[in-house]
């Protein structure tokens, strides 16, 4: 088969691919990460390159102009090699695998930070010294019960098994070392073992890791397991969003053990990355850290862990398991000390997964006697509802449309994104950028801004179409259908104007009346109304900047009183911080999982009626909502 030599610029990375290799594989193979929301379908048209030189094969698409196309822009998805070429790769078609450093507050704040005194001290792994009594006539038990005795006795540690590993050498070491020795002990599950012995008196050096590995982004904090100190937190994109931006896409990608491998490794890039990245940025030994607790949706641990997801997309969505065993971290191939553990939460069923029982750890939903209802907007809308005494869960399907994916102009919230929006009388548009740097599309916050400002103004209507008879030079009709400028061409990073389209329109609001009929649905499953919701927990990274105002104006969430919603930031991580400082808190996340009842809402009378009468804004019913006045 003829082989051809494709140069990418300005990475000035050249590979070397046979012929009809599409061009996102291509730069897959020469390490470069391309945004492909769609996995390579030709749907979102988010791949964008320029061929400057060479032959191509590409398929005529509605998503590049006619001008576009006269200057070699194609679909990298949808373009395949003929001969030996040089591409051009614009800026806003990299994927943002970009890793950025924040204070942890950031991600886990109020009530997640307050609740994790409740739980007692008892780290995933701790480390203790011990000094053993020589063996005696009198005193013969084996080597190995000497170690459990003594922990017990003297640091009050009920150690239950070792490692055949450590029995192995115990004899020798623990004579070598005079009987003087540090023993690792962990937790693996309900019971404390034996992870490692050493010689000697250990410096008493312990750290650990937290993870909350969501479909768009993963983010890891470095915790010392001794002061309970939070010592750094690291964000990046997941970079599996090379293989597609939604669950869907990945599990297809995953149907051959190839991909399956691909798609574990590039979520492992992202944890060890940030591993190394912290451990140097503290000065700590990655033999030091002993520890790793993971919370995530139910795919993203099939996918971390190698477990076929295939059937969590074929009727009846059933997941291999929801239950993970805390293993050897080497095992699972996350790079601290080998003899290390990781731990994972536990989920529910396919759509509600760790990462939601471990924002429940974190709120305290399941301890109050008020009923309360917890809802993480990310790329799925996952809710539940409850209190002690029962709790329900779901998951809207809601698409990563609020994370920007599948719209003309969106993006993850990095720099240059624009972040909050207003439009006044004259129709003129004011925004706010990431980093106040100029402007390169639009985030999920803002587009909640922009949808709440075009109905104020009239720009749209109740049913979401932009109003044809506005004269005003941000109307026009596009290529596709009828858009609205936010940022004119020569104002933008990009040099393309930022619009909202009439597209768009639509996907944000199906993706808004997913959310709000899901929160409905669960209500009228137990006979409750939004009057009874003492507190709503609002949780995930996009809800730290969500406009609880706007987001009610458009009928994303419902119209309750304010004072009742809570910005808790990443629950999901503080619940696995929570349950690596704790082992009683770990124990609490699998009661969770147990006493959650997952309601399929597509079996249930009325959702779709729901769901229909929520497509317009803010609702069919507009006294629903009291406080918006259109």
């Amino acid at each position: 088969m003829d082989e051809f030599n494709v140069r990418f610029r300005p990475q000035d990375i050249t590979v070397r691919i046979p012929r009809g290799t599409d061009l996102l594989s291509a730069a897959i193979k020469g390490g470069i990460v391309l945004a492909a929301a769609c996995g390579g379908e030709g749907l979102c048209g988010k791949c964008r390159v320029i061929v400057s030189n060479g032959t191509v094969k590409t398929d005529m698409t509605r998503l590049i102009s006619a001008v576009d196309r006269d200057r070699g822009v194609v679909l990298a998805c949808q373009t395949m090699v003929e001969g030996d070429l040089e591409v051009e790769i614009p800026w806003e078609s990299l994927g943002h695998h970009e890793t950025v450093s924040h204070v942890a507050e950031d991600f886990t704040k109020g009530i997640a930070l307050k609740r994790e005194g409740i739980f007692p001290f008892s780290p995933l792994v701790r480390k203790v010294y011990l000094e053993l009594p020589v063996p005696s006539g009198d005193d013969n038990v084996s080597d190995l019960e000497r170690i459990e005795r003594e922990a017990r006795e003297k640091k009050g540690l009920d150690i239950k098994r070792s490692r055949l590993s450590n029995v192995k050498h115990i004899g020798s070491l623990i004579r070598e070392a005079d009987y003087k020795i540090t023993v690792l002990a962990g937790y693996r599950d309900d019971s404390l073992e034996v992870v490692s012995v050493e010689p000697g008196g250990d410096s008493g050096a312990n750290y650990g890791f937290a993870f909350d590995i969501g479909t768009t982004t993963v983010v890891g904090q470095l915790v010392d397991l001794n002061s309970k100190a939070i010592l750094g937190t690291r964000i990046a994109f997941n970079k599996q969003a090379s293989y597609g931006a939604d669950v869907i896409t990945r599990i297809i990608y995953a149907s051959n053990p190839a991909g399956l491998e691909e798609l574990s490794m590039a979520v492992l890039d992202n944890i060890n990355d940030m591993i190394r990245d912290m451990c140097q940025a503290y000065d700590i030994g990655v033999s030091d850290v002993n520890a790793a607790t993971l919370a995530g949706n139910m795919t993203m641990m099939h996918l971390l862990l190698k477990v076929d997801p295939s059937n969590i997309r074929k009727a009846p969505y059933i997941p291999a398991t929801t239950v993970f065993e805390t293993i050897g971290a080497a095992e699972a191939d996350i790079e601290i000390n080998p003899k290390g553990l990781a731990a994972f939460f536990p989920g529910v069923t396919t759509y509600v997964g760790g990462d939601i029982v471990s924002g429940v750890l974190a709120c305290g939903l399941s301890e109050d006697a008020d009923i309360s209802l917890l809802i993480d907007i990310g790329t799925n809308g996952e809710i539940v509802l409850g209190n002690r005494d029962w709790m329900i869960g779901s998951a809207a399907s809601a698409g990563p449309a609020f994370e920007g994916s599948g719209l003309s102009c969106g993006m993850k919230a990095v720099k240059g994104a624009i972040q909050r929006a207003s439009i006044d009388e004259m129709l003129d548009v004011t925004i706010g950028t990431i980093a106040e740097e100029k402007p390169k599309g639009i985030c999920g916050s803002a587009y909640i801004d922009l949808l709440c400002q075009m109905l104020k103004r009239g720009i749209i209507g109740k049913d979401g179409r932009i109003n044809r008879n506005l004269k005003n030079w941000r109307v026009r009709k596009g290529e596709a259908n009828y858009e609205f400028v936010i940022v004119p061409k020569d104002m933008s990073a990009t040099g393309r104007d930022i619009v909202i389209q009439d597209d768009d329109i639509e996907n944000l609001k199906r993706s808004k009346g997913a959310i709000y009929s899901a929160i409905i649905a669960l209500l009228n499953k137990v006979e409750k109304k939004v009057s009874d919701l003492k507190r709503i927990y609002i949780a995930g990274g996009f809800g730290n900047y969500l406009n609880i105002e706007n987001s009610i104006f458009i009928g994303l969430l419902p119209d309750a009183e304010r004072s009742v919603y809570e910005f808790i930031g990443n629950s999901s991580l503080a619940g696995a911080r929570m349950g690596l400082l704790s082992h009683e808190a770990f124990l609490k996340a699998h009661d969770i999982s147990k006493n959650i009842t997952y309601i399929d809402l597509s079996s249930e009378p009325n959702y779709m009626d729901e769901y229909i009468a929520s497509l317009f804004f803010p609702h069919t019913d507009i006294g629903r909502f009291p406080s918006v006045r259109l």
